[in-house]
């Protein structure tokens, strides 16, 4: 079983950089026939659930810029996310303990009160699946909403903005003619559209100031994105990749990369380290029963692409392992109700209860 900082070390050796991720075409005929589906429907600006805002003070007068003051929400600093556009949730928030209790119950197939790892990974194997289903489904609609001005099969800057601020109860008027500063917005909506320009701008590559269908998708979810899974795999390659030929061998994957200049050095520190031969071994262990899928000794870029990719098994199942290791306080291999409230907020935050709120985290 894999320790959880094991787990979490290998997620941050393959975060996507900014400006790696490869321009692709946008499907222009799938756009327009979708297109001819959706252009009548008015779609929801949401994003998956993820973050629930919670409910904004409305009042009925509006300033002087038309800014309606339920758009000075105090909950958008905990509550949103980059890549989506989320309007203000109505009613109260879900009591994480009933969540838990009830994605616990719904989780626990055999209904002994306990979770095993086996449970876990099925259970996160559906909410991983789930999302990434949702999250193209709903890519090709918000697409089609937010590309008006004109419809042309992208989306610029000026087009999402102003969804975007329309989403958080801005007037139309406003959204369309405001202070480019935005004088008067809270400080969370001001930083939440900073993330936002700052993701936009590692998604944009064909224009800067426009993104394609995929772009788009790579922007509001990036998990979701084969441009994004390209664009780690070339990562990964020039990581690992030592001879330059394009694939990866057992002993190239199973030791890392350091600086130029300071690697020899590095090395003979590294193999002075306590647990740096085990660390080895379970990676030569991961490339020959999960990288190498064929057997032959060489990992190529199909056989890295199905290993990253998100909807791969591997993922539910390290997530379950990892889970099991921070919150099992007993050591038997189960987890009760208790155990995972007493560790809420690692199940709260996990892909377990928000699939698409811990990749967002991740990606």
């Amino acid at each position: 079983m894999k320790t959880a900082s094991s787990v979490l070390s290998f997620r941050k050796e393959y975060r996507c950089r900014s400006g790696t991720v490869l321009a692709a075409a946008a499907p222009f005929l799938l756009y327009v026939c979708f297109f001819t589906l959706v252009r009548n429907f008015s779609l929801p600006l949401r994003s998956d659930g993820v973050g629930k805002i919670p409910p904004a003070r409305r009042e009925n007068d509006e300033d002087k810029n038309g800014m309606e003051s339920n758009a000075r929400d105090e909950g958008d600093a905990d509550g949103y996310i980059p890549q989506g556009i989320q309007p203000d949730v109505e009613g109260e928030e879900k009591d994480p303990k009933i969540t838990l209790e009830d994605v616990f119950s719904r989780a626990d197939t055999d209904g002994d009160g306990l979770l095993s790892v086996a449970e876990l990974t099925e259970w996160i194997g559906g909410k991983i699946k789930d999302h990434l289903d949702h999250a193209l489904k709903e890519n090709f609609g918000l697409f089609a909403a937010i590309d008006n001005n004109p419809r042309n099969g992208v989306i610029t800057w000026d087009e999402y903005h102003s969804y975007f601020l329309k989403g958080k109860g801005l007037s139309d008027d406003y959204a369309h003619k405001h202070d480019k500063r935005h004088k008067g917005l809270s400080r969370a909506i001001k930083e939440a559209i900073a993330r936002d320009r700052a993701s936009w701008s590692e998604a944009a590559h064909s224009d800067p100031d426009a993104l394609t269908l995929d772009e788009f998708l790579a922007f509001r979810h990036p998990e979701s994105s084969h441009a994004t899974i390209l664009a780690l795999v070339d990562e990964m390659l020039e990581k690992f990749d030592r001879d330059g030929d394009g694939q990866l061998t057992e002993t190239e994957y199973s030791r890392f990369v350091w600086d130029e200049g300071a690697e020899e050095e590095a090395i003979e520190d590294r193999n002075r380290r306590e647990g740096e031969v085990q660390r080895e071994e379970e990676r030569r262990k991961e490339f020959r029963e999960q990288v190498d899928a064929d057997k032959s000794g060489h990992a190529d870029r199909r056989e890295l692409l199905k290993y990253i990719d998100p909807s791969n098994p591997r993922h539910a199942r390290e997530e379950a392992e990892t889970l099991m290791v921070l919150s099992d306080a007993d050591h038997d291999g189960h987890l009760s109700l208790r155990e995972v409230l007493n560790k809420m907020d690692l199940f709260l935050g996990s892909k377990m209860v928000d699939a698409a709120r811990s990749f967002h985290d991740e990606f």
